[in-house]
């Protein structure tokens, strides 16, 4: 018997050797590979089971989307409400301050008008209604309440304001109550 021969006979009868340790590059690309070939299995055998068993497949293919569409649909708790604006009653011949309540950008204007109740009848896509007649109004601008107007069964929602100060002053327009600070 060859050295070989002998070396191949002890080899099939006794346990493999313990792996070396290899490089850690080797390692890692060894890891990823097996990661991928336990993905692989797993899909493999997923797939097996629809042509096996289609009812189980497609049993859970629709668990996991019910889990899903709980996990959407249920929100959160309540500690996750959203704040909101607490309207404060308009008194006729107070000061205020005009300040949006929907808008975060201290830039943006408050909108005026003629006649109240027509705030959602005017198209925006234009700019040249932005300019003069005192209809876009700075936040910050002092206003005094010169009247108010009821609508949509709520008490108070418009009020008619005079301007105090900036270029409009002395003009008079209608805001949202809200938009009163």
């Amino acid at each position: 018997m060859s050295i070989d021969e002998n070396n191949n006979e002890v080899g099939a009868g006794s346990q493999p050797e313990p792996a070396q340790p290899a490089a850690p590059a080797s390692a890692h690309s060894a890891s990823v590979s097996a990661a991928q070939n336990a993905a692989g299995n797993a899909v493999g055998s997923f797939l097996a089971l629809q042509q096996s068993n289609p009812k189980i497949f497609y049993g859970a293919i629709a668990g996991v989307v019910l889990v899903l569409l709980l996990l959407l649909v249920g929100g959160g708790g309540s500690e996750s409400k959203l704040p909101v604006h607490q309207a404060k009653p308009v008194v006729v011949g107070q000061n205020y301050v005009l300040k949006s309540a929907n808008a975060h950008d201290p830039s943006s204007t408050v909108r005026l008008v003629a006649v109240p109740g027509s705030m959602a009848a005017y198209d925006d896509t234009e700019e040249n209604d932005r300019e003069g007649g005192c209809k876009h109004i700075p936040q910050g601008t002092p206003v005094k309440v010169t009247q108010s107007q009821d609508a949509y069964g709520k008490k108070d929602v418009f009020a008619e304001v005079e301007m105090l100060g900036g270029e409009c002053e002395g003009k008079k327009g209608w805001a949202l109550s809200i938009n009163l600070q």
